[in-house]
Parts: structure tokens; sequence; C-alpha cells
């Protein structure tokens, strides 16, 4: 651990191996609102490599936490806060943190351990805790690379509701359509898998539908979330915190017995993620994916959500189902040394032009 205290007390900075108890803490209170960031959802399958930097306030108060995991090649110290997939790749940033305390902490020694560059990202361009984040590590003399990730299309639930519900009586009936004419398959069954239902079982489940579809047959699989066992191991890690397991969501559509569509989402408060959802080829002519996608989003209407955030890319299917552009991605690089941000903005994206620090901030960044 490299721990050092800054402003004769008032802030301690520790950087310690593995995801810290902070994270756990804060993600239950931070300033973007995201509940799902604990502690488990950062381990990506290999929490060996985690490092956490907290910032702690008077009495312990955690203010922030940022964990790290290395990326790209290993010779190069790169880091980058990790995620279990998306939604959003954020740190932890306590709501009465500012700025200038946070910008105090990236200018010491400890923050060292993050590494002389470091990614954040793809995370929203509006998040408040982003902000605050690319503000202070300005203060703090980092440079801060910036270059776009997408725009996320997302299903306004409140409006539909207002409007009479959803989908359009026209879809519904279709949708209505598709699955009796799938019953002609054999007898149809729906799941819904949360909390402690989740197993192993479910997990391989999943992934011989992966197996059985496009993303198999005609890509890499790379774009695949169940397929091969490291990572149904990361997820089995993730679905370890029974808050998580709670959260994590899986629709399965099942035909005779065996799955042939799902949809996997994450609940966190007012809004259903959707991280990921796929069919079987052979079940490609009798739109299983579309019952289970909207499948998915009539639950989260049931159960009284306010928007269902399908994420980037892929807006077609998304447009049909009624979503809209909401909010755009940011890919963020922090970069210590100004020379390698000059040589890295020619193949990342523009280094952020700097706020205007007062001048008494920085002397005081300067000096500790």
């Amino acid at each position: 651990m490299y721990e050092t205290r800054i402003a004769a007390g008032h802030l301690r900075v520790a950087a310690s191996p593995g995801a810290a108890p902070a994270l756990d803490v804060l993600a239950a209170r931070n300033l973007a609102g995201h509940g799902f960031l604990r502690a488990a959802w950062y381990g990506e399958g290999a929490p060996h490599t985690l490092r956490t930097l907290v910032v702690e306030g008077d009495g312990g108060t955690p203010l922030a936490a940022i964990p790290t995991a290395p990326f790209g090649p290993g010779l190069a110290g790169l880091r980058k806060v990790p995620g279990s997939y998306w939604p959003l790749r954020s740190p932890l940033i306590a709501p009465e943190c500012s700025s200038f305390e946070l910008a105090q902490a990236l200018a010491h020694p400890a923050a060292a351990r993050l590494g002389p560059v470091w990614r954040v990202g793809p995370a929203r361009a509006d998040d408040p805790a982003t902000s605050r984040l690319v503000e202070a590590a300005q203060r703090a003399r980092w440079s801060v690379l910036s270059r776009a990730a997408g725009t996320s299309w997302v299903i306004d639930l409140d409006a539909a509701r207002r409007q009479g519900g959803w989908p359009r009586g026209s879809t519904a009936a279709r949708l209505a359509r598709i699955e009796r004419r799938l019953a002609s398959h054999g007898p149809v069954a729906w799941r819904h898998v949360r909390g402690s239902d989740w197993n192993d079982a479910v997990l391989d489940e999943l992934a011989a539908v992966e197996a059985a579809s496009w993303i198999a047959a005609k890509t890499d699989a790379s774009g695949a979330k169940f397929l091969g066992p490291r990572r149904r191991t990361a997820w089995r890690a993730v679905l370890a915190d029974p808050v998580l397991a709670e959260m994590l969501c899986a629709t399965i559509l099942s035909v005779s017995g065996r799955a042939v569509a799902f949809s996997f989402d994450l609940d966190d408060g007012p809004v259903r993620y959707g991280i990921a959802g796929t069919y079987r080829s052979d079940f490609a002519k009798a739109e299983v994916g579309k019952l289970a996608n909207h499948r998915a989003v009539t639950d989260a209407l049931k159960a009284g959500q306010s928007r269902v955030d399908l994420g980037a890319g892929d807006s077609g299917y998304k447009r049909e189902m009624g979503a809209e552009a909401a909010y755009d991605f940011v890919d963020l690089l922090f970069v210590k040394h100004r020379t390698a941000a000059r040589l890295l903005a020619r193949v990342w994206g523009e280094v952020l032009a700097p706020i205007a620090a007062p001048s008494c901030h920085r002397r005081s960044l300067a000096h500790g």
C-alpha cells in the first residue's frame, strides 16, 4: 500500500491492491447515481490485477475511489477503469467531493499508482462524475484526451405511459401473432432469472444460445458475453455479490424446453440497462429475438421503471422499438506528461482545453 496525507490531515489518499471496501460504500451514494458500480463489477475476471486509489475525508469517510486494471501492451504501464461490461465505465465520486479535493489527491504521490496513462470510458459525456474527474485532473496538471464513443438509445417508458402504453397496439398484436406461430415448433415458455435463481446451469444455457447464434457463426465471437469458461467465470464472480445478482436479470424464451433467445439486463433504480441478447440461428425466421427484446421492455414497464437504456450501436432495431438518441459517450485518456499527451493525441483524440484554475489552487497543488 502507498498512502499519503494531504493538507494537514484533511484528506487521506491510499493506493492498495484489489477492490477496496470503499467501492461498495460509494456505490450506495455517488455523484453519478450508479448503484451497480460495486467492487464485484470492476473485477473483470482478474481481481489480482485490480488496484484502487481511495480518497478519504475527515473521519475516514470515502470521497472517491478509482479502481484500475492493466490494458494494452504490458510494458507500457497503461491502466483503465474496468467494468464487467456496458453500462458505463466510471470511477466513484461522492457528491460532496469537490473538484479541488479530488485534484489534491491526483497531484500527490499515491496517484502515481494509476500509471502514467489511464483510461476512463466509454463513459457518459454528460456524467457529472466524469466532468468533475476531468476538471480535477486538469487542475492537477494531467492532460485529458477525449474521443467520441457513440450515442446511447433510450426508450422513455414514462413518456410511453402518458401516451397510452408500450408498445403500440398494432405492434403488440403483431408480437402476439409471432408467438402463436412459434407454438407450432413446440410448447413456448418464458422464464425470468434474478437473484438466487442464478447458477452455473443458467450461464451455460445462455452460452449455448450464443454458440448457436449469428455471433458465433459470422463474427469472431468477441461480442459474446458467455461463450468460453473465462467469460462465465467473470460473470460468476459478479453474481457472487447478492446485490448485483438481484440487479442482473435474464429473460429466457424456450421452445420445447430448449432456450432459443434471451435478453440479459441490469436494473439500477428507475433504469433498465440492456447488456446483451441474442437468439439461435435456426429460429431466426421465427423472430424470437424480437420477442425476447420486447418482453424485457414490457417487464420493465410493468415494474414501474422510467427508462430502458439500450446502449450504443445497432440503432435500426432500437428505433423500431421506440428508442431515441439520448446522450453521447466519450472515451478518455488521462496522461501525466504533456509530451506523451501530444503524441497520443495523434491516434486517440483531442486534448481537452484546460480549465482556468485560480492561482491559489495552482500553488496549493504544486506544493502540496
